[in-house]
Order: C-alpha cells, then sequence, then structure tokens
C-alpha cells in the first residue's frame, strides 16, 4: 500500500472511530465509563465532583445534541476522506483542515477561558493529531 493509501485510510478509520465515540456518548451517557470526565468537570465548573440537580439535567439534555453533532461532523468527514479525499480533490483536503482547524480554535479557547484545560490537553489535542498526521502527509499529493 502507498503512503497516500494509508493516511486516507487512517483519516477515514479516525473519523469513523469519533461516529462511535458520539453513538457511546448519547447511548452510554450515565455509564461509569463517563463519570469521570462528568467528575473532572463539575470539580472545574463547581467545585464539587458531583453536577448540581439543575446542570445534572443539562448534562442529561446536551449529550444528545452534542453526540448527535459528533455523529454528523465525523459522518461527513469520512464520507469526503472516502471519496473526495482518497480521489485527490483539494477542496476535499481543505475542507476537512478548515473544519477541524475551527472546532479545535474555537472548543480550544472556550475551555481555556473555563479552566478545563485536561479537555484541551487530553482530548482536543489527541483528535487534532490524529487528523493533522494525514493532512501533513498527503498535503503534496494534492498539487
Amino acid at each position: 500500500m502507498n503512503k497516500f493509501l494509508f493516511w486516507q485510510r487512517w483519516l477515514f478509520c479516525s473519523c469513523i472511530l469519533f461516529v462511535g465515540v458520539g453513538i457511546g456518548m448519547v447511548l452510554l451517557s450515565t455509564s461509569s465509563i463517563l463519570q469521570y470526565y462528568y467528575k473532572a468537570l463539575s470539580t472545574v465548573l463547581y467545585g464539587t465532583t458531583l453536577l448540581p440537580a439543575e446542570a445534572e439535567i443539562f448534562r442529561q439534555f446536551i449529550v444528545g445534541p452534542f453526540g448527535g453533532t459528533m455523529i454528523a461532523c465525523y459522518g461527513l468527514a469520512a464520507f469526503i476522506s472516502h471519496y473526495a479525499f482518497k480521489n485527490k480533490e483539494t477542496w476535499a483536503r481543505n475542507a476537512i483542515a478548515i473544519s477541524f482547524a475551527a472546532w479545535f480554535i474555537i472548543d480550544s479557547v472556550v475551555c481555556l477561558r473555563m479552566g478545563i484545560y485536561f479537555q484541551v490537553y487530553l482530548l482536543n489535542a489527541f483528535s487534532v493529531l490524529i487528523k493533522l498526521l494525514p493532512l501533513i502527509y498527503t498535503w503534496r499529493d494534492f498539487k
């Protein structure tokens, strides 16, 4: 397999992985898997390991739209990476690069302002890294 196809498949598979994460967020929103994340958020935002009742109601609601948005965005990126990116269409590369850069900047700035550093250093950095590597290693293939 050549270098371009390796990174194109990496991009596609990572998008599918995050579709799965979005589905997991919705289906497992009350499971013990996500409790560590909720505790960390609550500690930073409220100074306690348990969310206040009003915030818990909001958390139960927001995982639906948030998970659905992840599923939609990463699903779209998966289709783009599987077809147009694979065909080396410049717009596909640019769309993936710009959309993930916009998400990373906006999400990270808000998290940093709110003091939720762990999300930037762990989640955002990991997510952008696995998207950035294929873009870096295939960038010249689009010329």
